[in-house]
């Protein structure tokens, strides 16, 4: 349990002391303890101030404000200052700096500027984390260690180049090995010397293509790079972590993810972090069951761990493109959305506005007029004293969910650099479509790895799962056999794990499971649109659907057909099948269908396994989710709308945890942008 030292959901945020003078410090703390700030996170961006040359360590501002804020009786959260190295570093040894995709070395400034394969930046940011675990271990204040802060980026630079051929050469053994899985005979690459490989960037293989996306000739060397940069960033990680832990072993450690974000492997991320921590940034127009994906995403890390959520905005943000303020109410009810899929912290990015540079216009609790009195202020105050009335009931409660949908960062990769059938094709846009489908229906689902335990779920679904790695098809087999729902949908089954095509015929190895053949993709126009064209009043579905983007042409190898395209000469050909697979069953989609189809479909499909929504029926824009602890059970109402919406209740009853407010079941009305927590009896 991550708050077992302080028994509550922590309420907090960044707090950057560091940036100011000490007569504002006093002020902060009166202004805390008015907002309820209980937990606050130092530390994250002061390297240079702690270290302002080779040999000097100067802690004296951090030991003030650790004491300070223990002797207010707030906790800290303490970063270890490595999310941007110090200018003397840069100057004094330059194999920090990254180089960027098209070869240019960096200089001093922003910040992730730091090269993961750097012998330099290990070297002091390990120091760093060793020097602050030593010196603050015993302090009563530190609740929690942060590394580093949002890991990101690649490097192509010469140490990140060479570091690369030993990656390669630890995962293959033998260059006859990595020219077999790279389809090296192709354009003439077969690698004679381990040397001849170098960094894969717009040098070289890569280019930014269409829409933005990273274009390449060779799939199988540029999955890998990303593979290995993960990994890279992810040993900077946890060489931080090792030394911290030499010192606090049983204090948690974290670093802070961002939901969806391409660049790293966070499952492998998550099996080396104690708890998952994430940062939530949704704009104005941000879907909320895109958002609530996103919490689910990170909670699936660690197989529906409690998470922190470790940054959101009290207001507004300030590097979209449109920063517009949250509407009065939204701050609460977007935190309670955190909290009802797993959160066991609501914290912010940040506690006071700084004064200049990039982030002054970004919103914090404390804004630049310095006082309580701002609507802001208000509303963050009132959400404080609500979580402190809660106390520990929710905390270390679990979600729980009879439906999964599989998510994997590789297929990702690997999906969006194939050189067809379509730009269009967006993984994660797939994924919510699907999800979406569900969130509207009041249907939980976990978001997790082919490695979960799938046997706790009725159906599993896996949105364009292009790569199928070793063993997984086999244990969607042994799933599916034993009972279980599966649904996968087009241009699955593609390729392997190193994104070579599984010869024989598409999907490939899922080929047995769902009882197809795909013989063709069709990539239609963004204009262009077919027909779903539903057999028989399949699960009293309308008679046809619109379907657009991609459709594989597809025969029955034992599948039953329950709808066919409705156009083109492919028309009459099969676009949804079902295959009976020992004694469960297994979907195939073969197109993208119009929203309303999965809308109407899934949860039809979920009924048949007995699988219900939380509510009876309620109004579009609520949300419902449950949290289990201890056998009680607490469900969670969100209206997502800016005005009052209804839900039924059925004949669950139960008291609102905020309010008191006894619910007797049936029909009840809910505020614009209001919440409820029920204590169902």
């Amino acid at each position: 349990m991550i708050n077992a030292s302080k028994p509550k959901i922590w309420y907090g945020g960044d707090y950057n002391p560091d940036q100011w003078e000490k007569p504002v410090w006093d002020e902060d703390m009166r202004m805390f303890k008015l907002a309820g700030i209980d937990v606050a996170t130092l530390n994250v961006f002061a390297w240079a101030k702690n270290q302002p040359d080779e040999e000097t360590y100067d802690f004296g501002w951090l030991d003030e404000m650790m004491d300070k804020l223990h002797a207010e009786g707030v906790g800290v959260c303490l970063a270890t200052s490595t999310a941007a190295h110090p200018a003397w570093m840069a100057r004094k040894y330059p194999d920090v700096l990254r180089v960027d995709f098209n070869g240019r070395k960096r200089k001093f400034g922003g910040r992730h500027n730091s090269c993961p394969n750097s012998p330099a930046y290990r070297k002091y940011s390990t120091r760093m984390a060793e020097k602050l675990a030593e010196r603050y271990k015993d302090h009563p204040a530190l609740l929690v260690w942060h590394i580093s802060n949002e890991y990101g980026g690649y490097c192509y630079c010469d140490n990140c180049e060479a570091a690369f051929r030993d990656w390669v050469k630890a995962r293959y053994g033998t260059l006859d090995e990595v020219n077999r899985v790279w389809n090296a005979a192709f354009w003439g690459h077969t690698f004679h010397d381990w040397e001849d490989i170098v960094s894969p960037s717009s040098l070289s293989e890569e280019w930014y293509g269409a829409n933005g996306r990273t274009e390449t000739t060779f799939q199988g060397i540029s999955l890998d790079y990303r593979r290995f940069q993960s990994d890279s960033l992810l040993e900077c990680y946890k060489l931080e972590c090792d030394a911290v832990k030499t010192y606090t072993p049983d204090l948690p450690v974290t670093t802070n993810l961002m939901g969806a974000f391409k660049d790293l492997d966070y499952y492998k991320w998550a099996k080396h972090m104690d708890v998952v921590s994430w940062d939530n940034y949704p704009a104005l127009d941000t879907p909320p069951s895109y958002t609530a994906m996103m919490h689910d995403l990170m909670r699936g890390l660690k197989g529906g761990q409690p998470f922190m959520l470790m940054e959101q905005t009290p207001s507004q943000q300030n590097w979209q493109p449109y920063n517009s303020l949250k509407r009065p109410g939204v701050m609460r009810l977007w935190s309670y959305q955190a909290v009802a899929r797993g959160a066991d912290t609501v914290m912010f990015f940040q506690l006071r506005r700084s004064v200049g540079a990039c982030e002054k216009y970004h919103g914090a609790v404390i804004e630049h007029v310095g006082h309580e009195n701002t609507r802001v202020f208000r509303e963050c105050a009132a959400l404080g004293e609500e979580l402190g009335k809660l106390g520990d009931a929710l905390i270390d409660s679990a979600v729980k969910a009879k439906v999964a949908i599989l998510f994997d960062w590789e297929n990702w990769w690997a999906l969006e650099m194939s050189s067809g059938p379509t730009i269009a094709l967006r993984y994660v846009d797939e994924a919510h479509k699907f999800y979406d489908a569900l969130y509207r229906a009041g249907i939980a689902a976990d978001v997790v790895s082919a490695e979960a335990d799938l046997d706790a779920y009725d159906l599993v679904i896996a949105p364009v799962m292009y790569m199928t790695k070793r063993g997984v098809a086999a244990k969607l087999e042994q799933y599916t056999r034993a009972g279980g729902t599966f649904v996968t949908t087009y241009f699955s089954g593609i390729v392997d794990e190193n994104d070579l095509v599984t010869l024989g015929g598409y999907p490939g190895e899922l080929r047995s499971l769902l009882g197809i053949w795909a013989e063709e993709i069709d990539a239609l126009l963004p204009e262009q649109r077919n027909r779903i064209v539903v057999k028989d009043g399949a699960f009293g579905l309308k008679p046809e659907y619109e379907c657009s983007m991609i459709c594989d042409l597809i025969h029955t190898e034992g599948a039953e057909v329950k709808a066919v395209y409705g156009d083109d000469f492919y028309a009459g050909m099969p676009a949804l099948t079902v295959n009976k697979f020992g004694d469960g069953e297994a979907w195939y989609v073969a197109t993208s269908p119009e929203p309303s189809f999965l809308q109407e479909w899934l949860p039809k499909l979920c009924a048949e396994r007995g699988i219900e929504p939380l509510v009876a029926s309620a109004s579009e824009g609520v949300e419902t989710t449950l949290r289990v602890k201890d056998g009680k059970e607490y469900l969670f109402v969100l209206n997502h709308n800016a005005q009052a919406a209804s839900f039924d209740l059925g004949n669950r009853v139960g008291a609102d945890l905020l309010t008191g407010r006894e619910l007797p079941g049936g029909m009840a009305e809910l505020a614009g942008r209001d919440v409820l927590i029920v204590r169902l009896k």
